[in-house]
């Protein structure tokens, strides 16, 4: 006999449930996901996981535009024609602190955006079994959208987009602008921020070191904001599929 909750799977030999039904509360497949070839896994270990990293970038930003407005501000005295043993010592000091900005912005953005992408191949595994039919990009691209060119610039959004269509608990999906505004500071931050270090690296006098550190400021800032909207996307789309999958099955409405 059929399962008297779901009416999709055979129940269990002198049960009522199906085995899916009769298991405690947790990933369960929805009707339809026997004929997948994936299954679902929980995101939630690996979503703390990249939200700490993402907090531990956004501590690293904020490092950089403190180091920034140092070097920032002691430019403007060199400009000026200050180049007393005090302003030279801490020209010194700003431009030791703003290298280690820029090392420490390196090696975590490796780290976290390695952690994030095998976060990110997690929930688009179980967007396939929530949606199958539900992606526009195959899988692969979810780790080479971020790497191939001209690609790059919307491929990772869309492929995050679908995911979170698949993941949403209603008919319609809702609060996609997360999504949206964490891809335009990504790319915001990314573009112009690797624009404003070719220009940093090219100053060579006072002055133009100066007007090239109060954008690198803000942009840094704004990689602190994408940090910390990235950090709250991944909470939200991990508790959505946490959710939809401990409700397990959908069951029918008899007619």
């Amino acid at each position: 006999m059929l399962c008297t909750r779901c009416h999709h799977f055979e129940a269990a030999p002198d049960a009522v449930l199906c085995t899916a039904c009769a298991t405690p509360a947790g990933f369960a497949a929805p009707p339809g996901a026997g004929k997948s070839k994936v299954s679902l896994r929980s995101p939630v270990g690996l979503g703390w996981a990249t939200v700490a990293l993402l907090g531990v970038a956004a501590a690293v930003d904020l490092f950089a535009v403190v180091a920034d407005y140092l070097k920032y501000d002691v430019t403007g005295d060199l400009a000026a024609g200050d180049s007393g043993a005090a302003v030279l010592d801490r020209a010194d000091t700003a431009d030791a602190l703003t290298g280690l900005a820029a090392g420490a912005q390196s090696v975590v953005l490796l780290v976290c955006g390695i952690v994030f992408v095998i976060w990110l191949w997690r929930v688009r595994v179980n967007a396939e079994v929530f949606a199958p039919d539900g992606h526009r990009k195959a899988r692969p691209w979810v780790i080479a959208g971020w790497v191939v060119p001209i690609a790059s610039a919307w491929y990772p959004r869309r492929v995050v987009l679908d995911v979170w269509n698949a993941s949403c608990l209603g008919d319609r999906p809702k609060g996609r602008g997360l999504v949206n505004l964490w891809w335009t500071l990504w790319l915001l931050t990314t573009l112009v921020g690797w624009f404003l270090a070719k220009v940093v690296n090219a100053a060579h006098t006072a002055r133009e070191i100066h007007d090239a550190m109060l954008p690198m400021l803000v942009i840094d800032a704004v990689d602190l904001a994408a940090a910390l909207v990235a950090a709250v996307m991944v909470l939200r789309l991990t508790r959505m599929q946490d959710e939809k999958a401990r409700r397990g099955p959908a069951v029918p409405v008899a007619v």
